[in-house]
């Protein structure tokens, strides 16, 4: 409720928190407006607001009120413009990447993607871009997206410590496997690691500002996600640790060099797990290898691929943990197996 008089006390910024939590007690502080800092001949203090006037102290008026606005939800805003047979269509979750807003919405919405973007932009004051996301295509996995609000598909994204920059139209950025990220950004001191499938630097950055690794040597294909990874690499001050290296990792990847190799790609994996496992020390190693998987087949068909590559190789495996990431599709897992090789 907005209280018309507007009214204020003014105590001293020492005494505020007790003398707040009086007239909150006493429900005469007033909710729905912030509180204010001031300062009166060097000394300072906070106007707290109240709903009348409170004998005993200095009640003021202020003339500029800031009131907390509370936030609704997309369909709570979209509710005056659109039938509630639509409503019930409207997605209840999409992304954030930096200032653009990724949200898949159904054809049957068509027609209302503009409003649904301008809709999101007003929840979001920081961001200046929404995307409609179609999925993805091609070997490179490039997303299929469409600007609906807004402009500007660049942005720098936070995460974990570190800054990815990136144009969401261009390159895929997942944050469904951000706790797998951490768990590979502490688990590398020391070590000589190779990224395999690296894209913008998902694993290698995290790794290099958090692991203390010796060295992160980042293979990748796709010429946009390798510029990224070559921009990421220097906005995270990581040049003396991460090598970066454009081209096939069935070709380039380095052989006989890591501690540590990340298959982190998914899809066409298992064709690579014998230049995965190759890349490992002839002592072994670790291997981070990734997945999609029907759940029916989730414990045996990654563990077996391991299998049989390290044994053509004349290698043992030692599965140390399947972990799963998140529903890729239904019915269908991504997946983390973490073998040792010797």
């Amino acid at each position: 409720m907005q209280i018309q008089q507007n009214l204020t006390v003014c105590v001293p910024i020492e005494k505020a928190e007790t003398i707040r939590t009086w007239l909150l007690d006493s429900k005469v502080l007033d909710m729905d407006r912030k509180i204010k800092k001031t300062t009166e001949n060097g000394k300072k203090y906070l106007l707290l607001p109240v709903t009348k006037i409170i004998p005993g102290y200095i009640c003021l008026k202020d003339d500029k009120p800031e009131f907390y606005t509370s936030q609704k939800s997309l369909k709570e805003l979209l509710l005056e413009e659109m039938p509630i047979r639509e409503i019930a269509k409207i997605p209840s979750s999409w992304q954030v990447i930096g200032t653009v807003i990724v949200i898949t919405i159904p054809e049957e919405l068509n027609d209302r993607t503009t409003l649904i973007g301008q809709k999101l932009l007003q929840m979001y004051p920081r961001c200046t871009c929404v995307v409609r996301d179609k999925g993805i295509q091609g070997a490179f996995r490039l997303p299929i997206r469409e600007i609906i609000a807004g402009h500007d598909t660049e942005t720098i994204h936070k995460e974990n410590g570190c800054v990815f920059k990136l144009d969401v139209t261009k390159v895929m950025f997942s944050k469904g496997n951000l706790a797998e990220k951490k768990l590979m950004s502490l688990s590398a001191h020391n070590e000589v690691v190779v990224d395999m499938f690296a894209g913008i630097g998902y694993f290698s950055i995290p790794m290099a500002v958090h692991s203390s690794p010796k060295k992160v040597i980042s293979v990748e294909l796709n010429p946009v996600s390798f510029g990224y990874l070559q921009e990421n690499i220097h906005l995270n001050h990581v040049e003396d640790l991460v090598e970066p290296i454009l081209g096939d990792c069935a070709v380039v990847t380095p052989e006989g060099v890591a501690d540590r190799v990340i298959m982190g790609y998914v899809g066409t994996t298992h064709h690579y797990l014998l230049n995965g496992i190759k890349t490992l020390k002839p002592e072994g190693g670790m291997l981070h290898y990734h997945e999609t998987v029907p759940e029916k087949l989730l414990l045996q068909r990654p563990v077996n691929r391991i299998r049989e590559a390290a044994l053509q190789l004349g290698k043992m495996i030692e599965i140390i943990e399947v972990r799963r990431i998140k529903k890729y599709s239904p019915g269908v897992w991504h997946v983390v197996i973490d073998a040792k090789i010797t």
